[in-house]
């Protein structure tokens, strides 16, 4: 269920009332204003961007404007912003009519994607375990546990989906790198649509597959504390999902 965001109030006149000093005249409160309607738009972009890195949104999928500002409680103006917001991303598509949809990536897309996400998270995954706090390889663990536990028959793919991206980017936030915790949100724009569609369409692939190993041999590197095995391991989990999803062709040519 996404989260309702609370409208917020209707910013006051730029012109001042009555007795309240020159008109024209911009009061606190018209300052307030403005940030309240900012933080709107920044809150329904961020849960915009939850449902794409979680593949809540498919590729392809269209999205009404008014369901999405009906779905989260607040008028068409945040949902505009949000949507200008991701389309500058290459997170959503404006089409002709202002219709919005998921972007489909092609097959040369996807593996240009791939190829970056192989740098910049493999990077992070090296950067983390050089300072990475045994209680935050404690949280990676848990992640594990819970992806393990969903991949495990009969699987709960939505499940695997959550604790999969929870591993990652408990993994990548450890680097303590805000900067690159940003950027590699941006791969998961676009690359978490089409990755976590697949892990739901096949979701019997999940027990004792590739991930499942790629995982556990993660976690042992960073109890290890050896750097260039998690970024072995973090490759490997990139590369057998990326080469799973070019062989089910669920790719535009």
């Amino acid at each position: 269920m996404v989260a309702r965001v609370q409208p917020s109030v209707a910013p006051q006149s730029r012109l001042a009332a009555p007795g309240a000093g020159k008109v024209g005249e911009v009061s606190a409160l018209d300052e307030v204003g403005s940030l309240q309607h900012e933080t709107l738009g920044e809150r329904v972009t961020g849960e915009l961007r939850a449902l794409l890195i979680a593949g809540r949104l498919a590729p392809g999928e269209k999205l009404s404007l008014r369901r999405v500002a009906e779905a989260l409680g607040v008028s068409m103006m945040p949902v505009r912003e949000a949507v200008s917001r991701l389309a500058a991303d290459k997170a959503l598509e404006v089409l002709p009519g202002r219709a919005v949809r998921v972007p489909v990536l092609t097959l040369a897309q996807f593996r240009e994607l791939t190829r970056i996400r192989l740098v910049v998270e493999g990077f992070a995954a090296e950067e983390a375990t050089k300072v990475i706090t045994e209680a935050q390889i404690a949280v990676v663990a848990r992640h594990e546990a819970a992806f393990l536990a969903a991949a495990k028959d009969p699987p709960d793919p939505a499940a695997a989906v959550g604790a999969n991206r929870d591993l990652h980017f408990a993994l990548y936030e450890a680097a303590g790198m805000p900067s690159l915790i940003e950027m590699i949100s941006r791969l998961w724009l676009k690359a978490g649509p089409i990755l976590n569609l697949d892990m739901r369409h096949e979701p019997k692939r999940l027990d004792g597959g590739s991930a499942v190993v790629a995982h556990a041999q993660l976690l042992a590197a960073l109890r290890r504390r050896d750097p260039a095995a998690a970024r072995q391991a973090l490759v490997e989990d990139i590369s057998a999902a990326a080469e799973h999803i070019e062989r089910t062709a669920r790719l535009a040519e």
